[in-house]
C-alpha cells in the first residue's frame, strides 16, 4: 500500500499552473484555488477540473452548472493563497463577468464554462466544462511545484 504523504510528494514533482475556479451561488461569488486543471478537447472546447469532496465547491458546482477558471499570473500569488485559505482576505478582489460568470480581473487567461459532465473519481469529482467564453492576456504564469508556489523566471529559450 502506498502512503498518502509519499503519493502527495510524488505528485508535487509535477509542476502545474495555478487557477482559481469561481461560480455564482445565490448571488454570492464562491471560489477556490485549483491546480488540477487540464484541456480535454478542441471540438467541442472542453476543459476539466478536479475538486476534492471536502471542498465547498464540490456540492455547489452541480447546482450552479457553470464556473469560471482564472489562470493566474505570477503577480497573483496572494489571490492563490486567499482562495486556498492559506491567507486571510486583506483586500477587495476584482472580478469581471464573462458569459454571466465571475472571473478574476487581470489573470493570464479566463474561461467561462458550462458543466457538461461530472465523474466521481475516488475522493474527488471531475467536472468537465464546455468553454463558452475566453480572454487571454500577456504575462508570466504562477506555478505550483514541490508543495510551493513558484514564479516563472524564464530568460533562456531552448529548442528541442
Amino acid at each position: 500500500m502506498i502512503d498518502h504523504r509519499l503519493f502527495r510528494e510524488a505528485m508535487g514533482k509535477f509542476a502545474t499552473g495555478i487557477t482559481v475556479v469561481t461560480t455564482l451561488n445565490d448571488q454570492e461569488i464562491v471560489g477556490m484555488t485549483v491546480n488540477a486543471f487540464m484541456s480535454i478537447s478542441l471540438d467541442p472546447k472542453l476543459i476539466a477540473i478536479s475538486i476534492d469532496e471536502s471542498a465547498t465547491m464540490y456540492n455547489i458546482l452541480p447546482q450552479t452548472k457553470q464556473f469560471g477558471v482564472s489562470i493566474l499570473r505570477k503577480e497573483q500569488k496572494d489571490l492563490a493563497m486567499i482562495f486556498a485559505k492559506q491567507k486571510e482576505k486583506d483586500r477587495d478582489i476584482d472580478y469581471i463577468y464573462r458569459h454571466h460568470t465571475p472571473v478574476l480581473k487581470n489573470s493570464l487567461a479566463t474561461l467561462s464554462c458550462q458543466v457538461k459532465q461530472q465523474i466521481k473519481a475516488g475522493d474527488h469529482k471531475i467536472f468537465i466544462g464546455e468553454v463558452k467564453d475566453l480572454q487571454i492576456k500577456d504575462g508570466k504564469p504562477l506555478l505550483y511545484y514541490d508543495s510551493n508556489f513558484k514564479r516563472f523566471n524564464h530568460n533562456l529559450s531552448i529548442k528541442i
